[in-house]
Protein backbone atom coordinates (compact mmCIF):
# COMPACT_ATOMS: atom_id res chain seq x y z
CA UNK A 1 0.00 0.00 0.00
CA UNK A 2 1.25 3.35 -0.72
CA UNK A 3 2.47 5.80 2.10
CA UNK A 4 -0.24 8.29 1.39
CA UNK A 5 -2.96 5.83 2.56
CA UNK A 6 -1.20 5.56 6.01
CA UNK A 7 -2.00 9.37 6.28
CA UNK A 8 -4.29 11.06 9.42
CA UNK A 9 -7.13 12.43 7.34
CA UNK A 10 -6.06 16.46 7.69
CA UNK A 11 -8.38 19.56 7.47
CA UNK A 12 -8.16 21.59 4.20
CA UNK A 13 -9.23 25.09 3.43
CA UNK A 14 -12.33 26.87 4.88
CA UNK A 15 -10.07 29.61 6.81
CA UNK A 16 -12.71 32.47 5.66
CA UNK A 17 -15.79 30.68 7.03
CA UNK A 18 -13.97 28.80 10.12
CA UNK A 19 -13.22 32.86 10.84
CA UNK A 20 -16.52 33.83 10.30
CA UNK A 21 -18.00 31.15 12.54
CA UNK A 22 -15.51 32.11 15.34
CA UNK A 23 -15.95 36.05 14.95
CA UNK A 24 -19.84 35.01 15.30
CA UNK A 25 -19.28 33.18 18.89
CA UNK A 26 -17.04 35.24 20.15
CA UNK A 27 -18.72 38.43 20.02
CA UNK A 28 -20.36 38.60 23.28
CA UNK A 29 -23.78 38.38 21.41
CA UNK A 30 -26.82 35.83 21.27
CA UNK A 31 -26.93 34.98 17.45
CA UNK A 32 -28.93 33.16 14.96
CA UNK A 33 -26.75 32.11 12.11
CA UNK A 34 -27.55 30.39 8.85
CA UNK A 35 -25.31 28.01 7.81
CA UNK A 36 -26.29 26.99 3.84
CA UNK A 37 -24.76 23.86 1.31
CA UNK A 38 -25.18 20.85 -0.24
CA UNK A 39 -25.14 17.54 1.60
CA UNK A 40 -22.00 16.36 2.99
CA UNK A 41 -20.65 19.86 2.00
CA UNK A 42 -18.88 19.54 5.81
CA UNK A 43 -21.36 22.22 7.30
CA UNK A 44 -20.98 20.29 10.93
CA UNK A 45 -17.35 19.94 10.95
CA UNK A 46 -17.22 23.31 10.03
CA UNK A 47 -18.83 24.29 13.25
CA UNK A 48 -17.13 21.61 15.24
CA UNK A 49 -13.54 22.89 14.73
CA UNK A 50 -14.36 26.68 14.41
CA UNK A 51 -15.82 25.97 18.07
CA UNK A 52 -13.19 23.60 19.39
CA UNK A 53 -10.45 26.61 20.37
CA UNK A 54 -13.03 28.56 22.05
CA UNK A 55 -13.33 28.36 26.11
CA UNK A 56 -15.42 25.64 27.41
CA UNK A 57 -18.06 25.90 24.94
CA UNK A 58 -21.43 23.97 25.51
CA UNK A 59 -23.00 22.92 21.84
CA UNK A 60 -26.07 21.07 21.57
CA UNK A 61 -26.16 19.31 18.32
CA UNK A 62 -29.66 18.15 16.97
CA UNK A 63 -30.41 16.76 13.35
CA UNK A 64 -34.12 17.08 12.42
CA UNK A 65 -35.46 13.43 10.84
CA UNK A 66 -37.73 13.11 8.16
CA UNK A 67 -40.77 12.38 10.03
CA UNK A 68 -43.72 14.53 11.75
CA UNK A 69 -43.90 16.02 14.92
CA UNK A 70 -43.84 13.27 16.87
CA UNK A 71 -40.53 12.00 15.65
CA UNK A 72 -38.94 15.48 15.29
CA UNK A 73 -39.82 15.83 19.25
CA UNK A 74 -38.55 12.46 19.96
CA UNK A 75 -35.38 12.61 18.20
CA UNK A 76 -34.41 16.17 20.12
CA UNK A 77 -35.75 13.98 23.44
CA UNK A 78 -32.77 11.63 22.34
CA UNK A 79 -30.30 14.37 21.56
CA UNK A 80 -31.31 15.99 25.03
CA UNK A 81 -29.94 12.77 26.65
CA UNK A 82 -26.76 11.73 24.28
CA UNK A 83 -25.60 15.52 24.91
CA UNK A 84 -25.96 15.26 28.89
CA UNK A 85 -28.02 18.07 29.39
CA UNK A 86 -28.81 18.67 32.75
CA UNK A 87 -32.79 18.21 33.82
CA UNK A 88 -32.65 21.40 35.47
CA UNK A 89 -31.47 23.54 32.48
CA UNK A 90 -34.66 21.56 30.35
CA UNK A 91 -36.86 21.34 33.13
CA UNK A 92 -39.21 19.42 31.69
CA UNK A 93 -40.03 16.88 29.27
CA UNK A 94 -40.52 18.16 25.71
CA UNK A 95 -43.85 16.43 24.46
CA UNK A 96 -44.72 19.25 21.78
CA UNK A 97 -43.14 21.39 19.28
CA UNK A 98 -43.86 24.55 21.62
CA UNK A 99 -41.60 23.28 24.58
CA UNK A 100 -39.23 22.26 22.53
CA UNK A 101 -38.96 25.59 21.18
CA UNK A 102 -38.90 26.81 24.99
CA UNK A 103 -36.08 24.37 25.49
CA UNK A 104 -33.78 25.89 22.96
CA UNK A 105 -34.44 29.25 24.14
CA UNK A 106 -33.68 27.63 27.89
CA UNK A 107 -30.75 26.32 26.80
CA UNK A 108 -29.12 29.48 25.02
CA UNK A 109 -29.84 31.53 28.07
CA UNK A 110 -27.64 29.20 29.87
CA UNK A 111 -24.98 29.47 27.60
CA UNK A 112 -25.15 26.93 25.25
CA UNK A 113 -24.43 26.42 21.25
CA UNK A 114 -27.79 25.05 19.59
CA UNK A 115 -27.00 23.52 15.80
CA UNK A 116 -30.44 22.21 14.28
CA UNK A 117 -29.37 19.83 11.41
CA UNK A 118 -31.49 19.84 8.22
CA UNK A 119 -33.91 22.98 8.91
CA UNK A 120 -35.18 22.47 5.78
CA UNK A 121 -37.40 20.12 7.18
CA UNK A 122 -39.35 22.63 8.89
CA UNK A 123 -40.32 24.13 5.35
CA UNK A 124 -42.93 20.67 4.91
CA UNK A 125 -46.64 21.78 5.88
CA UNK A 126 -46.48 18.91 9.06
CA UNK A 127 -43.67 20.53 10.66
CA UNK A 128 -44.30 24.06 9.81
CA UNK A 129 -45.67 25.02 12.88
CA UNK A 130 -42.61 25.29 14.51
CA UNK A 131 -41.47 27.57 12.97
CA UNK A 132 -43.76 30.55 14.73
CA UNK A 133 -42.89 28.68 18.24
CA UNK A 134 -39.42 29.31 17.46
CA UNK A 135 -39.87 32.78 16.15
CA UNK A 136 -41.22 33.81 20.05
CA UNK A 137 -38.09 32.52 21.62
CA UNK A 138 -36.10 33.88 19.29
CA UNK A 139 -37.67 37.51 19.54
CA UNK A 140 -36.74 37.11 23.70
CA UNK A 141 -33.50 35.85 22.96
CA UNK A 142 -32.71 39.20 20.78
CA UNK A 143 -30.43 41.86 22.39
CA UNK A 144 -29.21 39.08 25.07
CA UNK A 145 -25.41 38.29 25.52
CA UNK A 146 -25.38 34.32 25.48
CA UNK A 147 -25.50 31.33 23.69
CA UNK A 148 -26.26 30.88 20.04
CA UNK A 149 -28.49 29.17 17.58
CA UNK A 150 -26.53 27.92 14.15
CA UNK A 151 -29.39 26.32 11.42
CA UNK A 152 -28.10 24.03 8.88
CA UNK A 153 -29.61 23.33 5.90
CA UNK A 154 -28.80 21.46 2.54
CA UNK A 155 -31.41 22.56 0.07
CA UNK A 156 -31.04 26.32 -0.45
CA UNK A 157 -34.69 27.47 -1.75
CA UNK A 158 -36.58 25.82 1.46
CA UNK A 159 -33.90 27.47 3.96
CA UNK A 160 -34.62 30.37 2.04
CA UNK A 161 -38.67 30.31 2.20
CA UNK A 162 -38.50 29.33 5.90
CA UNK A 163 -35.85 32.40 6.75
CA UNK A 164 -36.52 35.18 4.10
CA UNK A 165 -39.99 34.72 2.92
CA UNK A 166 -41.72 37.70 4.30
CA UNK A 167 -44.34 35.53 5.12
CA UNK A 168 -42.68 33.41 6.87
CA UNK A 169 -41.94 33.74 10.85
CA UNK A 170 -38.56 34.06 11.16
CA UNK A 171 -38.56 36.51 8.60
CA UNK A 172 -35.75 39.36 9.59
CA UNK A 173 -34.64 37.14 12.43
CA UNK A 174 -31.48 35.49 11.11
CA UNK A 175 -28.35 37.60 12.40
CA UNK A 176 -25.63 35.83 10.23
CA UNK A 177 -25.78 33.63 6.88
CA UNK A 178 -22.66 31.53 5.46
CA UNK A 179 -22.94 29.55 2.42
CA UNK A 180 -20.70 26.33 2.54
CA UNK A 181 -19.62 25.49 -0.95
CA UNK A 182 -17.36 23.18 -2.95
CA UNK A 183 -13.55 23.20 -1.99
CA UNK A 184 -12.31 25.61 -4.54
CA UNK A 185 -9.22 24.50 -6.76
CA UNK A 186 -6.19 25.04 -4.41
CA UNK A 187 -7.57 23.80 -1.71
CA UNK A 188 -8.08 20.60 -3.63
CA UNK A 189 -4.30 20.64 -5.36
CA UNK A 190 -3.54 21.01 -1.91
CA UNK A 191 -5.30 18.19 -0.57
CA UNK A 192 -4.03 15.79 -4.23
CA UNK A 193 -0.73 16.75 -2.83
CA UNK A 194 -0.57 15.81 0.37
CA UNK A 195 -1.62 12.28 -0.88
CA UNK A 196 0.54 12.65 -3.41
CA UNK A 197 -1.96 12.50 -6.48
CA UNK A 198 -0.07 14.46 -8.99
CA UNK A 199 -1.75 12.19 -12.24
CA UNK A 200 -3.91 14.54 -13.99
CA UNK A 201 -5.95 12.22 -15.26
CA UNK A 202 -6.63 10.66 -11.91
CA UNK A 203 -7.24 14.23 -10.65
CA UNK A 204 -9.94 14.77 -13.53
CA UNK A 205 -11.31 10.94 -12.46
CA UNK A 206 -11.60 12.17 -8.97
CA UNK A 207 -13.41 15.39 -9.10
CA UNK A 208 -15.30 14.26 -11.54
CA UNK A 209 -16.92 11.96 -9.34
CA UNK A 210 -16.57 13.89 -6.02
CA UNK A 211 -15.94 17.54 -7.35
CA UNK A 212 -15.09 19.51 -4.07
CA UNK A 213 -17.01 17.67 -1.55
CA UNK A 214 -15.00 16.98 1.21
CA UNK A 215 -16.78 14.00 2.86
CA UNK A 216 -16.18 12.07 -0.33
CA UNK A 217 -12.48 12.42 -0.14
CA UNK A 218 -12.85 11.92 3.26
CA UNK A 219 -14.54 8.39 2.24
CA UNK A 220 -11.70 7.33 -0.18
CA UNK A 221 -8.68 7.60 2.24
CA UNK A 222 -10.67 5.51 4.74
CA UNK A 223 -10.92 2.92 2.35
CA UNK A 224 -7.59 3.45 1.58
CA UNK A 225 -7.66 4.52 -1.92
CA UNK A 226 -6.47 8.29 -1.61
CA UNK A 227 -3.24 8.24 -3.62
CA UNK A 228 -1.20 7.22 -6.87
CA UNK A 229 -2.28 3.65 -7.15
CA UNK A 230 -1.57 1.87 -10.20
CA UNK A 231 -5.01 0.68 -10.89
CA UNK A 232 -6.71 3.59 -9.43
CA UNK A 233 -10.04 3.87 -11.35
CA UNK A 234 -11.46 0.00 -10.49
CA UNK A 235 -10.33 0.46 -7.44
CA UNK A 236 -11.31 3.04 -6.06
CA UNK A 237 -14.95 2.46 -7.99
CA UNK A 238 -15.01 -1.03 -6.42
CA UNK A 239 -14.24 0.30 -2.89
CA UNK A 240 -16.41 3.20 -2.97
CA UNK A 241 -19.17 1.69 -4.83
CA UNK A 242 -19.43 -1.87 -5.31
CA UNK A 243 -17.99 -3.96 -2.63
CA UNK A 244 -20.58 -4.99 0.70
CA UNK A 245 -19.56 -2.48 2.85
CA UNK A 246 -18.78 0.84 0.29
CA UNK A 247 -19.84 3.91 1.79
CA UNK A 248 -21.29 5.71 -1.31
CA UNK A 249 -23.27 2.55 -3.06
CA UNK A 250 -26.68 4.07 -1.74
CA UNK A 251 -25.55 7.65 -1.45
CA UNK A 252 -27.48 8.71 -4.41
CA UNK A 253 -30.66 7.30 -3.41
CA UNK A 254 -30.72 8.08 0.42
CA UNK A 255 -29.42 12.18 0.52
CA UNK A 256 -30.51 13.33 -3.45
CA UNK A 257 -33.41 11.18 -5.11
CA UNK A 258 -35.37 10.64 -1.94
CA UNK A 259 -35.65 14.58 -1.44
CA UNK A 260 -37.78 13.69 -5.06
CA UNK A 261 -41.93 13.77 -5.43
CA UNK A 262 -43.25 12.49 -8.51
CA UNK A 263 -41.69 11.60 -11.36
CA UNK A 264 -38.49 14.11 -11.60
CA UNK A 265 -35.82 11.16 -11.08
CA UNK A 266 -36.64 10.11 -14.69
CA UNK A 267 -36.06 14.09 -16.07
CA UNK A 268 -32.58 13.48 -14.13
CA UNK A 269 -31.85 10.50 -15.74
CA UNK A 270 -32.43 11.42 -18.91
CA UNK A 271 -30.20 14.31 -18.39
CA UNK A 272 -27.04 11.93 -17.22
CA UNK A 273 -27.85 10.05 -20.32
CA UNK A 274 -27.66 12.66 -22.32
CA UNK A 275 -25.07 15.12 -20.96
CA UNK A 276 -25.97 18.89 -21.80
CA UNK A 277 -29.48 19.01 -23.94
CA UNK A 278 -31.49 21.82 -25.48
CA UNK A 279 -35.24 21.90 -24.20
CA UNK A 280 -36.39 20.16 -27.58
CA UNK A 281 -33.69 17.32 -27.46
CA UNK A 282 -34.88 16.45 -23.73
CA UNK A 283 -38.68 17.18 -25.01
CA UNK A 284 -38.21 13.84 -27.66
CA UNK A 285 -36.69 11.67 -25.91
CA UNK A 286 -38.84 12.00 -22.57
CA UNK A 287 -41.94 11.67 -24.83
CA UNK A 288 -40.12 8.16 -25.94
CA UNK A 289 -40.01 7.07 -22.40
CA UNK A 290 -43.97 7.69 -22.39
CA UNK A 291 -43.37 9.65 -19.38
CA UNK A 292 -46.14 12.34 -19.89
CA UNK A 293 -45.95 15.70 -21.98
CA UNK A 294 -44.23 18.85 -22.80
CA UNK A 295 -45.88 21.03 -20.00
CA UNK A 296 -45.11 18.09 -17.39
CA UNK A 297 -41.34 18.04 -18.41
CA UNK A 298 -41.57 21.77 -18.07
CA UNK A 299 -42.92 21.70 -14.65
CA UNK A 300 -40.46 18.95 -13.72
CA UNK A 301 -37.87 21.27 -14.98
CA UNK A 302 -38.54 24.28 -13.23
CA UNK A 303 -39.05 22.62 -9.76
CA UNK A 304 -35.29 20.71 -10.59
CA UNK A 305 -33.76 24.11 -11.13
CA UNK A 306 -35.55 26.73 -9.22
CA UNK A 307 -36.61 24.10 -6.09
CA UNK A 308 -33.40 21.93 -5.31
CA UNK A 309 -30.85 23.23 -8.00
CA UNK A 310 -30.31 19.73 -9.16
CA UNK A 311 -30.40 20.88 -12.75
CA UNK A 312 -28.71 24.03 -14.64
CA UNK A 313 -30.31 26.07 -17.34
CA UNK A 314 -27.10 27.09 -19.10
CA UNK A 315 -27.25 29.76 -21.96
CA UNK A 316 -24.75 30.83 -24.83
CA UNK A 317 -22.47 33.60 -23.53
CA UNK A 318 -23.97 36.91 -25.08
CA UNK A 319 -27.77 35.43 -24.71
CA UNK A 320 -30.13 36.81 -23.25
CA UNK A 321 -31.99 34.95 -20.28
CA UNK A 322 -35.47 34.18 -22.26
CA UNK A 323 -33.19 32.89 -25.36
CA UNK A 324 -34.22 29.23 -26.90
CA UNK A 325 -30.79 28.25 -27.09
CA UNK A 326 -30.55 27.33 -22.80
CA UNK A 327 -29.16 23.81 -22.25
CA UNK A 328 -29.90 21.87 -19.57
CA UNK A 329 -27.76 19.86 -17.28
CA UNK A 330 -27.05 18.52 -13.98
CA UNK A 331 -25.39 20.45 -11.76
CA UNK A 332 -23.30 17.78 -9.29
CA UNK A 333 -21.09 15.96 -10.53
CA UNK A 334 -21.89 12.69 -7.70
CA UNK A 335 -25.67 12.77 -8.96
CA UNK A 336 -24.73 13.10 -13.00
CA UNK A 337 -21.69 10.04 -12.63
CA UNK A 338 -24.29 7.92 -10.39
CA UNK A 339 -27.00 8.38 -12.93
CA UNK A 340 -24.87 8.35 -16.02
CA UNK A 341 -22.40 5.40 -15.21
CA UNK A 342 -23.03 3.59 -11.59
CA UNK A 343 -26.08 3.38 -10.58
CA UNK A 344 -27.56 0.48 -13.47
CA UNK A 345 -24.14 -1.08 -13.16
CA UNK A 346 -24.09 -1.57 -9.47
CA UNK A 347 -27.25 -3.19 -9.61
CA UNK A 348 -25.83 -5.56 -12.42
CA UNK A 349 -23.12 -6.28 -9.99
CA UNK A 350 -25.56 -8.17 -7.64
CA UNK A 351 -25.94 -11.11 -10.80
CA UNK A 352 -23.11 -10.73 -12.63
CA UNK A 353 -19.19 -10.28 -11.60
CA UNK A 354 -17.91 -7.17 -10.09
CA UNK A 355 -15.40 -6.81 -12.67
CA UNK A 356 -17.17 -6.93 -15.48
CA UNK A 357 -19.48 -4.54 -13.83
CA UNK A 358 -16.33 -2.00 -12.77
CA UNK A 359 -15.55 -2.09 -16.34
CA UNK A 360 -18.78 -1.18 -17.50
CA UNK A 361 -19.38 1.71 -15.08
CA UNK A 362 -15.63 2.77 -15.59
CA UNK A 363 -16.40 3.27 -19.52
CA UNK A 364 -19.57 5.17 -18.54
CA UNK A 365 -17.79 7.53 -16.64
CA UNK A 366 -14.99 8.32 -19.54
CA UNK A 367 -17.66 9.67 -21.18
CA UNK A 368 -18.77 11.87 -17.88
CA UNK A 369 -15.53 12.80 -17.57
CA UNK A 370 -15.32 14.76 -20.99
CA UNK A 371 -18.48 16.92 -20.03
CA UNK A 372 -17.01 17.49 -16.45
CA UNK A 373 -13.56 18.39 -17.78
CA UNK A 374 -15.42 21.43 -19.71
CA UNK A 375 -16.92 22.50 -16.84
CA UNK A 376 -13.46 21.86 -14.74
CA UNK A 377 -11.91 24.46 -17.15
CA UNK A 378 -14.33 27.50 -17.10
CA UNK A 379 -14.04 26.93 -13.42
CA UNK A 380 -10.43 27.28 -12.98
CA UNK A 381 -10.43 29.55 -15.33
CA UNK A 382 -12.77 32.01 -13.02
CA UNK A 383 -10.57 31.05 -10.07
CA UNK A 384 -7.57 31.96 -11.14
CA UNK A 385 -8.63 35.32 -12.53
CA UNK A 386 -10.51 35.77 -9.12
CA UNK A 387 -7.46 35.49 -7.53
CA UNK A 388 -5.50 37.13 -10.02
CA UNK A 389 -2.87 34.65 -10.54
CA UNK A 390 -3.05 33.51 -14.42
CA UNK A 391 -2.28 35.56 -17.54
CA UNK A 392 -5.96 35.85 -18.47
CA UNK A 393 -8.06 38.32 -16.36
CA UNK A 394 -11.86 38.04 -16.66
CA UNK A 395 -14.31 40.96 -17.09
CA UNK A 396 -17.21 38.05 -17.36
CA UNK A 397 -17.84 34.83 -16.49
CA UNK A 398 -16.44 31.58 -18.87
CA UNK A 399 -19.08 30.53 -21.02
CA UNK A 400 -19.43 28.26 -24.11
CA UNK A 401 -21.29 29.89 -27.50
CA UNK A 402 -23.58 27.87 -29.76
CA UNK A 403 -25.81 29.46 -32.21
CA UNK A 404 -27.84 26.64 -32.55
CA UNK A 405 -29.52 24.52 -29.52
CA UNK A 406 -28.02 21.00 -30.87
CA UNK A 407 -24.62 22.93 -32.25
CA UNK A 408 -25.04 21.22 -35.09
CA UNK A 409 -23.38 24.92 -36.87
CA UNK A 410 -21.18 27.03 -34.16
CA UNK A 411 -19.55 25.16 -30.96
CA UNK A 412 -17.20 26.88 -29.01
CA UNK A 413 -16.43 25.20 -25.58
CA UNK A 414 -15.32 28.18 -24.11
CA UNK A 415 -15.22 31.76 -24.68
CA UNK A 416 -13.65 33.89 -21.79
CA UNK A 417 -13.41 37.94 -22.38
CA UNK A 418 -11.33 40.65 -21.04
CA UNK A 419 -13.40 43.47 -21.98
CA UNK A 420 -10.53 45.90 -20.45
CA UNK A 421 -7.41 44.69 -22.16
CA UNK A 422 -9.43 44.33 -25.67
CA UNK A 423 -9.08 40.62 -25.69
CA UNK A 424 -10.88 37.33 -26.27
CA UNK A 425 -9.95 33.71 -25.89
CA UNK A 426 -11.69 31.18 -27.33
CA UNK A 427 -10.96 27.55 -26.02
CA UNK A 428 -11.27 23.75 -27.16
CA UNK A 429 -11.73 20.95 -24.72
CA UNK A 430 -10.47 17.52 -24.51
CA UNK A 431 -10.37 14.64 -22.12
CA UNK A 432 -6.90 13.44 -24.32
CA UNK A 433 -4.83 15.72 -25.83
CA UNK A 434 -4.04 13.31 -28.91
CA UNK A 435 -7.86 14.62 -30.06
CA UNK A 436 -6.16 17.92 -30.56
CA UNK A 437 -4.97 16.52 -33.79
CA UNK A 438 -5.13 18.10 -37.47
CA UNK A 439 -8.33 16.84 -37.83
CA UNK A 440 -9.32 18.63 -34.78
CA UNK A 441 -7.87 21.71 -34.80
CA UNK A 442 -9.63 22.34 -38.50
CA UNK A 443 -12.88 22.15 -36.93
CA UNK A 444 -11.91 24.26 -34.38
CA UNK A 445 -11.12 26.98 -36.56
CA UNK A 446 -14.05 26.78 -38.77
CA UNK A 447 -16.44 27.51 -35.85
CA UNK A 448 -14.37 30.17 -35.08
CA UNK A 449 -14.36 31.86 -38.43
CA UNK A 450 -17.98 31.51 -38.11
CA UNK A 451 -18.76 33.06 -34.49
CA UNK A 452 -16.53 35.95 -36.34
CA UNK A 453 -19.11 36.03 -38.90
CA UNK A 454 -22.00 36.25 -36.52
CA UNK A 455 -23.81 39.07 -35.13
CA UNK A 456 -22.53 38.44 -31.54
CA UNK A 457 -18.75 37.86 -32.90
CA UNK A 458 -18.72 40.68 -35.39
CA UNK A 459 -17.78 43.31 -32.36
CA UNK A 460 -14.77 41.29 -31.77
CA UNK A 461 -13.18 40.94 -35.06
CA UNK A 462 -10.67 43.76 -34.20
CA UNK A 463 -9.73 41.96 -30.69
CA UNK A 464 -7.05 40.28 -29.87
CA UNK A 465 -7.91 36.88 -30.41
CA UNK A 466 -5.84 33.59 -28.78
CA UNK A 467 -7.02 30.16 -29.68
CA UNK A 468 -6.36 28.27 -26.60
CA UNK A 469 -6.86 24.09 -25.96
CA UNK A 470 -7.37 22.18 -22.50
CA UNK A 471 -6.85 18.78 -22.12
CA UNK A 472 -5.77 17.14 -18.67
CA UNK A 473 -2.02 17.21 -19.46
CA UNK A 474 0.33 17.87 -22.39
CA UNK A 475 3.28 16.04 -23.52
CA UNK A 476 6.04 18.57 -24.08
CA UNK A 477 6.40 17.77 -27.88
CA UNK A 478 3.09 17.29 -28.40
CA UNK A 479 2.66 21.34 -26.24
CA UNK A 480 5.76 22.86 -28.29
CA UNK A 481 4.22 21.43 -31.78
CA UNK A 482 0.62 23.04 -31.56
CA UNK A 483 2.36 26.19 -29.80
CA UNK A 484 4.44 26.44 -32.98
CA UNK A 485 0.72 26.09 -35.34
CA UNK A 486 -0.53 28.54 -33.49
CA UNK A 487 -2.36 27.78 -30.37
CA UNK A 488 -2.31 28.28 -26.63
CA UNK A 489 -1.75 25.19 -23.78
CA UNK A 490 -3.29 24.71 -20.78
CA UNK A 491 -3.55 21.52 -18.59
CA UNK A 492 -3.90 21.05 -15.16
CA UNK A 493 -0.35 21.93 -14.33
CA UNK A 494 -0.75 24.85 -15.82
CA UNK A 495 -3.38 25.75 -13.55
CA UNK A 496 -2.18 24.11 -10.32
CA UNK A 497 1.38 26.07 -10.87
CA UNK A 498 -0.85 29.11 -11.12
CA UNK A 499 -2.49 28.28 -7.77
CA UNK A 500 0.58 27.71 -5.79
CA UNK A 501 1.71 24.58 -5.85
CA UNK A 502 5.43 23.55 -6.20
CA UNK A 503 6.50 22.70 -9.76
CA UNK A 504 8.55 19.02 -8.45
CA UNK A 505 4.65 17.69 -7.56
CA UNK A 506 3.38 18.05 -11.10
CA UNK A 507 3.09 15.51 -13.51
CA UNK A 508 4.36 14.83 -17.05
CA UNK A 509 2.89 13.19 -20.09
CA UNK A 510 4.87 10.78 -21.97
Amino acid sequence: MNGAADKKWGFYGRSREQADIEEIVSSGRWFFCSISGRRRIGKTTLIQRALRNQPDPKVFYFQVPDSDERGVVQTFQDALEDYGVPLDTVREVVPTFRQMAITIRVLCERGWIVAIDEFQYFHRKALAPFTSYLQAEVDRLRDTEKGGLFVLGSIHTEMTAILEDRASPLFNRVTHRIHVGHWDFETLFEMFDAYDIVDPMQRLFLWSLFEGVPKFYRDCHDQKVLGPLPAYRPDTLRKLFFEGPSPLRDEATNWFLRELRGRYDSVLKLLAKKGPCSHGELTAEYARTGSGGENQLSAYLHTLIDQYGMVEKRLPIFAPEKARKARYEITDNFLAAWLHALDRNVQIARIQPVERAVARADTGLQTHEGFTFEKMVRQLTEECSRKDVQDFHLTDLVKGYWNKPDGSDIELDLVAINEDAGKIRIGSCKRNASAHNASSLKHFDGHIDRFLESREGRRYASWEMQKALYSPVFSPDHRRALVDAGYLCRDMNDFATWLGRPPKTLFDAT
